[in-house]
């Protein structure tokens, strides 16, 4: 094996990382070396570094929701409240309201992103399946 290849542990050495301190820097929830994504969202087909296989990751809208609940609503309120005790011409949401927009709602997602993805690797979460009793129910004393 050359020195430029990645050296891949079975995976019982890897410790258990917290996924605050993984995700949100976006480094692999099992190594905490190799990079999450490929690009400002996109996530990489697998860890360069121990090879995990981020199939598995599936955040879906969260990021986006995380975002909107705890940030942008605060924002729409102020411009809101701009709106109704100043009536300012459109120019001044154009330079107070839509810039504080992008500047604070445009930056949480990759970290919360990464930090749903850890979340699903630490926690080992799946998708919900319904599965058939493996036994009929106990009817119970006098039943």
């Amino acid at each position: 094996m050359t020195n430029d290849q990645p050296t891949r542990a079975a995976p019982q050495d890897w410790p258990r990382l917290p996924p605050i301190r993984t995700g949100v820097r976006g480094l692999c929830p099992r190594c905490g070396r190799g990079k999450l994504f490929d690009g400002f969202l996109k996530l990489r087909p697998r860890c360069e570094v121990c090879g995990l296989d981020y199939g598995f990751a599936d955040p879906a809208d969260g990021p986006a929701f995380f975002v909107m609940m705890f940030v942008c609503v605060p924002v729409v309120a102020f411009a809101l409240w701009l709106e109704l005790a100043y009536e300012p011409s459109a120019w001044v949401h154009l330079v107070t309201t839509l810039p504080l927009i992008a500047l604070t709602c445009i930056p949480p997602l990759q970290p919360l992103k990464g930090w749903l993805v850890a979340a699903q690797y630490y926690h080992k979460a799946e998708e919900g399946r319904l599965a058939a009793p493996d036994r009929p129910a106990d009817p119970g004393p006098g039943g």
